[in-house]
């Protein structure tokens, strides 16, 4: 489509953790064609059955801070007591290519990238319930209850931060929550904003 703007869109999903955003992210990325998950950088240990550059970039916390210190991450936080962040230049490097890009990261992170791209989507997604929320992440079975009490008592506060996002979605159902973001991404890229309306009608004249 020539009258495009040459370079793609950025979309964030957040949520509180076991809300399911990652399996509706790495869903989204088979799905739907032209987007790319963004790989994040942590310095957290990882879980059974992560993998190295698939599910994220494990690297040790003086590496970290070298790379804040090098401007290298479009954005970063700490995270129940780990550190994320967001490669400046492999996001950069998508979006040239015309390509969207889909980062799964906190509400820090997407206050954080919607300052410096106002033009990204940000899409939370919402747990059912609190009790639910809980039922899924001792399901999970990956960490102590302390770690969960945790995690819950940070729901409350990331939950609090979705008034800043430009959609919210209710996980209750997997497929219909997959869906819906579906439709926001294809919505969002027929938007005036992605097209050179100028170049559209301009003069052929000269």
């Amino acid at each position: 489509m020539k009258y495009k703007n040459n370079r793609g869109c950025l979309f964030v999903l957040s949520a509180p953790s076991g809300t399911g955003k990652t399996t509706i992210a790495n869903r989204i990325c088979k799905e739907l064609d032209n987007i790319e998950i963004s790989i994040s950088y942590t310095t957290r240990q990882p879980r059974d059955g992560e993998v190295e550059g698939l599910h994220y970039y494990f690297i040790q916390k003086d590496r970290f801070n070298q790379m804040i210190n090098d401007n290298a991450f479009l954005e970063w936080a700490a995270v129940h007591g780990n550190y994320y962040g967001t490669s400046r230049y492999k996001i950069e490097e998508i979006l040239s290519s015309n390509k969207d890009v889909l980062l799964d990261i906190d509400t820090q992170g997407g206050k954080s990238i919607k300052l410096q791209d106002p033009d990204s989507v940000l899409i939370f997604i919402m747990p059912p319930s609190f009790d639910e929320l809980k039922n899924r992440l001792i399901k999970r079975a990956t960490e102590p209850i302390e770690k969960i009490n945790q995690r819950l008592q940070n729901a409350h506060k990331e939950i609090s931060e979705s008034i800043h996002y430009d959609y919210i979605v209710v996980n209750d159902d997997l497929d219909r929550a997959v869906e819906e973001v579906k439709c926001i991404i294809k919505a969002e890229r027929n938007r005036t904003i992605r097209y050179n309306i100028k170049h559209m009608f301009k003069s052929k004249e000269g």
